[in-house]
């Protein structure tokens, strides 16, 4: 089912393009069609595994290891197997774009979409709000700038931005970790996406003008958080974070009229998952099976204490959705790009 609000900037967008016909920053139209590369940036919602990633963690390279030159990107490979993302199969944006869903090892260079995945596993958006979760975590700040580094140079030849779409998918780690500070929580929010835009200007600044932004999940329905009276971050937070970011998604949009910046409601449409579950093929929504990461979990799963197989889970553990989510999830946005597109 279709989310039932689709949060979409560029219906005020369209209009300010109206508005300036002979401007040299008129809007273009959005075309899913005609998409040939994605740039993903996040945390493990989005993050894959690449050959030249660290483990568990990332597709190339880590704060440690930041720098990398144009050969180790155009030689790595996305790496599908149950361990190369955080959903125990293919994630979104590997069904978005079809590229890295088959087990093995995939070249973006051999996907008809092109997957370019800088996303790094436990991300927060910025050190200045919320302390890294490792010493090799690479913030989203950082995986702008590294990408602006060493990304952009190794790949300018290669990926067109009139024919490149960038995802950006963060928040959930920022909102966990900041769930029981003492501020005023819509003030906090907006501070992480001034943050967040900043690099997202950077980003303009190199000529790419499409970007689709994916509000947070319903993170005060995992399993945990269903059993607690007063859930961290509770609805509440949630729905302030999502505002911060249409927000200023609105604002982007009304400062750069060349620009197509998309927000896409992944809140409600896993809210819908979570509420009307049978529609989906999805048999628990309150808890996640023991065994999700034992290697025979997928035809073993009773051996577990599971009575239905792993992908009728709609949570993968305590924080991250199966990949059957992720699919289900990928499938809904691929019906408004395309709805989007003209």
């Amino acid at each position: 089912m279709l989310t039932r609000r689709l949060l979409l900037s560029i219906a005020a967008s369209a209009y300010l393009a109206a508005a300036l016909p002979n401007s040299s920053k008129e809007r273009q139209s959005f075309d899913w069609g005609s998409i040939q590369y994605l740039i993903a940036f996040g945390d493990s919602y989005t993050y894959v595994q690449g050959t030249e990633g660290l483990q568990n963690f990332s597709f190339i390279g880590d704060q440690l290891h930041y720098d990398y030159d144009a050969h180790t990107l155009l030689t790595n490979k996305i790496v599908q197997n149950q361990t190369a993302t955080a959903e125990g199969g293919p994630n979104w944006v590997e069904f978005l774009t079809r590229c890295g869903v088959e087990e093995g090892l995939t070249s973006p260079l051999n996907c008809s979409k092109q997957l370019w995945d800088f996303a790094f596993a436990g991300a927060d958006i910025s050190v200045a709000h919320t302390p890294l979760h490792h010493n090799y975590t690479i913030s989203f700040v950082n995986q702008v700038a590294q990408y602006k580094q060493y990304g952009y140079p190794a790949l300018k030849h290669i990926v067109e931005p009139s024919k490149t779409l960038f995802t950006i998918w963060i928040g959930i780690n920022d909102i966990n970790d900041s769930a029981q500070y003492a501020v005023h929580f819509p003030t906090f929010y907006n501070e992480l996406m001034r943050t967040l835009f900043s690099s997202i200007q950077d980003l303009y600044s190199l000529g790419y003008r499409s970007y689709l932004f994916m509000n947070l999940p319903p993170l005060d329905r995992t399993p945990s958080n269903q059993k607690k009276a007063n859930p961290s971050p509770n609805a509440t937070q949630v729905a302030w974070f999502n505002a911060a970011l249409e927000h200023h998604i609105d604002s982007f949009n009304r400062q750069h009229p060349d620009t197509n910046a998309l927000l896409f409601d992944a809140h409600s449409t896993l809210n819908d998952m979570i509420d009307h579950p049978a529609g989906y093929g999805i048999a628990n929504t309150t808890s996640f099976c023991p065994g999700y990461d034992q290697p025979d979990i997928e035809w073993n799963h009773h051996a577990y204490g599971c009575p239905t197989p792993l992908d009728t889970y709609f949570w993968f553990n305590s924080g991250h959705l199966t990949s059957h989510v992720h699919k289900v999830l990928a499938e809904a946005l691929e019906r408004s790009l395309k709805q989007w597109t003209g």
